[in-house]
């Protein structure tokens, strides 16, 4: 059976700030820049999904669409879109995760694999902030 890929595309807004809070004001601006500054500042994102499996041969999917739309609506969309990923995502609350488009893209591919189980792989995240910076996650 034929291995293909789908890719979805889901777009949010919302605030960031860098700062690691063991370290000084100082040495945060130093290593984040103006991204470490208060008030939080926001982007808008692109964030493209991409998952594979084998070609269903009744619905000609690799994945029903209806699901992936729920499952990236739950665990991208609504989990994000219009919030403060500092204050309003606890993995990324102050002390966790820093709130870089690396660890977004890891941190969106993982609960995506989990929702999906095993109907579908998830095989990379392409995540942009801007048109000038992104990651991209890609399956080992």
């Amino acid at each position: 059976m034929p291995r293909l890929s789908l890719t979805r595309r889901v777009t949010f807004a919302a605030a960031h700030r860098y700062r690691r809070p063991e370290w000084s004001e100082e040495r945060n601006f130093e290593v984040f820049g103006k991204c470490s500054r208060v008030p939080w500042h926001g982007h808008t994102y692109t964030c493209d999904v991409t998952v594979a499996g084998s070609l269903d041969p009744v619905t000609g999917f690799v994945v029903d669409l209806a699901l992936l739309d729920a499952i990236l609506d739950r665990e991208v969309v609504a989990r994000f879109d219009h919030r403060n990923i500092n204050t309003d995502v606890a993995e990324f609350a102050e002390g966790r995760l820093i709130p870089s488009c690396e660890n977004l893209s890891a941190f969106i591919a993982s609960h995506v694999q989990e929702a999906l189980g095993e109907r579908a792989i998830v095989t990379r995240v392409w995540l942009s902030e801007s048109p000038t910076l992104w990651a991209e996650w890609t399956a080992d």
